[in-house]
């Protein structure tokens, strides 16, 4: 049997993200969406997301190229002096696996953006990471570990089959099935902490690029099981996003959201 859903990330990033989340849920075919609790238009997403009670709320979880919730005095080694985690994820990587004195504040700012989203009062539908950062195993492992003293009961797992994507017309090399397989390092993290997870994810080899026609192109393939779509939907391109992610298509993957086939959704 063939499931899928609809999932927007960064809510809480800008309004403009908020007003397409919010439209894309009243007026297309969103049903998730996932919140950055430190966001600058965080209060914003939450007020919108308890008018709107269908719309399944998670945490995006932030530990790269974004903003921390604790102040920088308390993780000094994490962020710069504005509370901002660089963008470099090699080198965050390593320090992440290799240095307990950064393991203690990472752990330290997981709890306080779960405790962040706990504070809204919104349930806690699911939890994923800001650039699939839970990739990371250290990363991964606290996110379940401290998600499940939250109420944490599934985790994206952003495993796309480069087979599937190959037959929408997207050339997948070595690195693709090499980053599908470490997928399974997560899947596995997930299931034996007793919590659900997706089969099947998209919108990583067209972020910021989900557009009518690939989503067209996408539903007739879709595989066996549960499958997560993801978009980046804003009703605008402000100055953040354009600073942000100068190339994504904020507007157009809104405009597949409101135009779903939903003839081809199973």
């Amino acid at each position: 049997m063939q499931r899928v859903f609809f999932s927007a990330d960064d809510f809480g990033l800008s309004e403009a993200v908020n007003e397409g989340v919010e439209r894309a849920h009243r007026d297309g075919m969103l049903t998730h969406a996932s919140l950055m609790v430190a966001g600058e238009a965080a209060e914003d997403a939450v007020r919108r997301a308890r008018t709107m009670p269908s719309l399944r709320v998670g945490l995006h979880l932030v530990v790269i190229e974004g903003p921390a919730q604790l102040p920088p005095a308390a993780i000094p080694d994490l962020v710069d002096a504005a509370g901002q985690f660089p963008s470099d994820q090699l080198r965050l990587g390593i320090d992440y696996f290799f240095r307990p004195r950064i393991r203690q504040q990472l752990a330290a700012e997981i709890r306080a953006q779960f405790a962040a989203f706990a504070a809204t009062g919104l349930p806690l539908d699911h939890a994923n990471a800001h650039k699939h950062m839970h990739l990371h195993p250290t990363v991964g492992r606290m996110l379940i570990d401290i998600g499940r003293e939250f109420g944490l009961r599934r985790v994206r797992v952003p495993a796309e089959p480069p087979e599937v994507m190959a037959r929408c017309g997207v050339a997948t090399g070595i690195g693709d099935r090499l980053l599908y397989h470490w997928t399974r390092l997560l899947r596995r993290q997930v299931r034996s902490a007793g919590l659900e997870a997706n089969d099947h994810c998209f919108g990583l080899a067209w972020s910021g690029h989900m557009t009518v026609d690939r989503i067209a192109r996408l539903l007739p393939n879709l595989p066996d099981g549960v499958s997560e779509i993801y978009f980046h939907p804003a009703n605008g391109r402000d100055a953040l996003l354009r600073r942000l992610m100068p190339d994504y298509e904020h507007e157009a993957e809104l405009q597949a959201l409101l135009n779903v086939p939903t003839a081809a959704v199973r």
